[in-house]
Order: structure tokens, then sequence, then C-alpha cells
């Protein structure tokens, strides 16, 4: 009998010990920050896959039948919002066929969803450029933004998974404390950049801007995701010999010709950005994505 009993046991541990593991989440993000996010919040009950690089332009991504096949095995697709990713992600959810990740459902997360957007126009008209109707999306260099974003994350973490909801929860938490800290030291490092004023590309950096107190003297795009011509690059020129910039923004993925070109005729230094995690060697995450940039 006490021998039947253990042999019984013996096989129910074998038979436990062949059952699969509860499986990681499947997260597909539109970018690396949203990537890195996911990452910081989930740990080893995610596994993350980021649609894009730092040093690729998100307005413009093409659905690749490799990018469909990861997003028809997701349970949860973490995308900017915004009309960031209008161009693209529309059809990567239509290919996709998934119903899990569709918008209106769980699985569907917008970052920019519960943040107040600088730059809401009052009309949109195709003559302005790449104007987003809903406001300026590129909210990730904010980093009052990143806390406000991860505290949704991790709820629809836990909403997702609510069989991991306390670990979703600790993480957060946890993330908050260290996100907190590092905000701090970033205020007060930045301090001497309140009022210094600056040239950008694309209106990219605008969140940036407003958090530190960087005044946008000028853009190089003459209307956003407009290249300049020689003529506006000239009339820049001017205007900056009235209005001069200390620095010019530049992203990682931009072209640098019309940066230099510019930093030689107006003697501005050019700062490139990583913009978003992965565009810089030192920006491995978001903790670096906030603390490094380089000058050229």
């Amino acid at each position: 009998m006490i021998h039947a009993l253990m042999r019984s046991a013996c096989l129910l541990a074998a038979f436990m010990l062949t059952l699969p593991a509860h499986a990681a989440v499947k997260i597909l993000a539109t970018t690396s920050d949203w990537g890195s996010l996911a990452s910081e919040l989930g740990g080893d009950k995610v596994n993350v896959y980021t649609a894009t690089t730092a040093l690729q332009d998100v307005h413009r991504v093409d659905a690749k039948p490799s990018l469909v096949a990861r997003a028809r095995t997701a349970e949860l697709l973490i995308a900017t919002g915004a009309e960031l990713e209008v161009g693209w992600l529309p059809v990567l959810l239509q290919e996709s066929g998934n119903a899990r990740i569709q918008p209106g459902t769980p699985g569907y997360f917008e970052a920019t969803a519960g943040l107040r957007l600088l730059d809401v126009p009052a009309s949109v008209d195709r003559a302005m450029g790449d104007i987003h109707a809903q406001g300026n999306p590129h909210v990730q260099l904010d980093p009052r933004n990143i806390a406000v974003i991860a505290k949704s994350l991790t709820a629809r973490l836990a909403a997702v998974d609510p069989a991991n909801a306390a670990y979703y929860a600790t993480r957060g938490n946890e993330f908050q404390a260290r996100w907190q800290a590092a905000m701090t030291r970033w205020s007060t490092s930045g301090a001497d950049l309140k009022g210094v004023p600056v040239v950008v590309i694309h209106r990219d950096q605008r969140y940036l801007s407003n958090w530190l107190g960087l005044v946008e003297v000028a853009a190089i795009e003459p209307k956003p995701g407009v290249p300049p011509s020689a003529g506006y690059l000239a009339g820049l020129v001017t205007q900056l010999t009235s209005r001069p910039a200390r620095l010019i923004l530049r992203n990682a993925y931009n072209d640098p010709k019309a940066a230099d070109w510019l930093a030689g005729r107006t003697h501005a230094a050019v700062v490139v950005l990583p913009f978003s995690v992965g565009g810089t060697a030192e920006a491995r995450d978001l903790f670096g994505l906030d603390t490094r940039t380089s000058h050229r």
C-alpha cells in the first residue's frame, strides 16, 4: 500500500514536471522606448519584440511579413498613438488577423492616451506638412511622461496577465522609485539649460524643450516632414544672425548634412540625441536615454 502510494506520488511528480510552465506574455512594441519600458515592468513574465529601431523614422515603417507574423501571435501591443504610427500600424493590425490586439481591446495599449499632448493644432491641412491632429506624439523625452505611462502600463499588464498582477505591481513600484530619483538628478544637472536657444530639425524634441526650458528659435524643416531647400537653409543663416542659437539638436536617425552645414555657418554646436533607446551606445535603456548626448 505504502509502496503503491509512493509510486503514484512519483508518477504525479514526473507528470507535473512535463507540464509547460506559465508562458511569458508576448508583447509587440512599436518603438524601442516602449519595448524597454515593458521589459522594465514585466521582467521575466514578458517576451518583448520591438518593431522598429532608434535609427528608423517611426513615421515610415514597412509592415513586412516577419513583422506581421509577430503581430499575429502577440498578446499585447504597445503603440505610441496620437497618429505617430498611422502610416503602417493599421495595415499591420489588419494583416495580423489577431483579435486580441485590436484597438478597444485590453491587448491594445497607447502610450499617449493618458497624457496631455503639446502642439494640438486648431485645424489640420495637408499643406501644413506632417501635422498630427491629436497633438505632438514624441512624448518620450520628457521623463514626467514616462512616469505616467509606466503607471498605466503596469495596470494593463496586470489586466492582460492577472495571475501575475502582484508581480507587476511590485516591479512598477520599484521602477517608479528609481525613475523619480533619476528625474531629480536630471533636473539638477539640466538646470543650466533653461533659456538656452536651440535649433531643431523636426519638432520631435518639443517635450524635451518643454521639460528643460530650452527655447526653440528655428527648425531645419520648413514644415514638419518636409526636407529643407538650399534657399531655406540660407534664410535660416540670416535669421540666426539676429537671434543666434547655441545648440542644434539632431536625432541619431536624422541625416546629419543639414545640421552640420548650418552649424558651420552659425557656430552653433550640434548635439546628437539618441532620441530613442538604442540611438547611442550609452542609451541601452530608458535611464540611459535621458542622460546621454554627444556633441559634434
